[in-house]
């Protein structure tokens, strides 16, 4: 009851901390109006014993005793400005997760950088849920740490609130913070164990058809699309045309490997939607395993034939954002997505 409590109270008292501070876009500085500071329990039990020798060192009158209540008391007061100092300065940037599977564990990374010329000695730095992770940055250096969270479910998973924390150098005092980036990480719907296997198709079983293509005989350009291998645009012509002209892509005729088409109207109507996304990516992945070629019919929504890393991508986050509300983003954010 009592972890329950304290647990309460941290997240009240966090709550308030960052009432002015919406989720940052940009690099978090740890100012002296972000930093707090309390004693430790051994912090705690230090004043008590300086206390008790105090009354000692009173009551014989002792000259020594008050120098060593003194000087100790003198340590414990140094030690609160080394324990804040380590946290003042510090540059918390947040970089790009990787996309991951619904139930897996997405790791957002978090830069931790000093600009003042002075080593941070000691930094744990983690969500509630999840164990901390310990760091110390170099004078004038740079530290990557990986921040693990749990990603139940599909969509996008906001990084949780940081708590940044040191007890550094004797574990007297606990100086903390906290940052909010706005950073998310994109969570594909989980794939399905087992399902019947995707409906496919080969051209050359199927007959040719005038706009099938293949990788033989170079047949022209065509507009580039999302998608699209970068191994068959035609770089010599963009470089010919300017930075101004349009990408295109090459086609090609000749024999075509297997296809498919993945549409959510060829599922069951008895089941529900997450499971159809789930049957989806499964059948995308296997696609890609197979280096075959496929496109992906939504409701509203169509992916032509391609293959390759951004076609699955592209299909995967689909997938997880289907029937949800994309978040508005600026352009420095849409530039950290995967």
């Amino acid at each position: 009851m009592l972890a329950a409590l304290s647990r309460a109270l941290s997240e009240r008292f966090a709550a308030w901390a960052l009432r002015h501070r919406p989720p940052a876009a940009g690099p978090i500085v740890l100012t002296e109006r972000r930093i707090f500071v309390l004693p430790t329990r051994a912090g705690l039990l230090y004043a008590l014993s300086l206390l008790v020798m105090l009354v000692g060192a009173i009551n014989y009158n002792l000259s020594l005793g008050y120098a060593l209540v003194f000087l100790l008391a003198g340590l414990g007061v140094v030690t609160i400005l080394y324990t804040f100092r380590n946290l003042l300065g510090l540059v918390l940037t947040a970089g790009a997760p990787a996309p991951v599977f619904a139930g897996e564990i997405a790791h957002f990374p978090l830069h931790l950088v000093d600009r003042r010329g002075r080593a941070r000695h000691m930094i744990r730095i983690g969500f509630s849920e999840t164990p901390p992770q310990t760091a110390s940055v170099p004078a004038g250096g740079e530290v990557r740490v990986l921040l693990p969270c749990p990603a139940p479910r599909r969509g996008r998973l906001a990084m949780p609130r940081a708590t940044i924390e040191t007890v550094w150098p004797l574990g007297l005092v606990r100086a903390w913070a906290y940052a909010a980036p706005a950073v998310t990480c994109l969570v594909y719907p989980r794939p399905a164990e087992a399902v019947w296997p995707a409906p496919t198709f080969s051209a050359a079983a199927a007959g040719r058809q005038p706009h099938d293509s293949g990788e033989e005989d170079f047949a022209g350009l065509r507009p580039h699309q999302p998608g699209d291998s970068l191994r068959h645009i035609a770089w010599k012509a963009a470089a010919r045309l300017g930075p101004q002209a349009p990408l295109a892509t090459k086609q090609f005729a000749g024999t075509t490997a297997p296809s498919a088409w993945f549409d959510w109207r060829q599922l069951p109507e008895h089941l529900d939607v997450e499971m159809r996304l789930s049957i989806l990516a499964r059948w995308v992945l296997d696609a890609e395993a197979a280096g075959l070629a496929w496109g992906l019919r939504l409701p509203g929504r169509e992916i032509g034939l391609a293959h390759g890393s951004q076609h699955l991508h592209a299909c995967l986050k689909a997938l997880a954002l289907y029937e949800l509300r994309e978040p508005v983003t600026d352009d420095r954010q849409a530039l950290r997505e995967f």
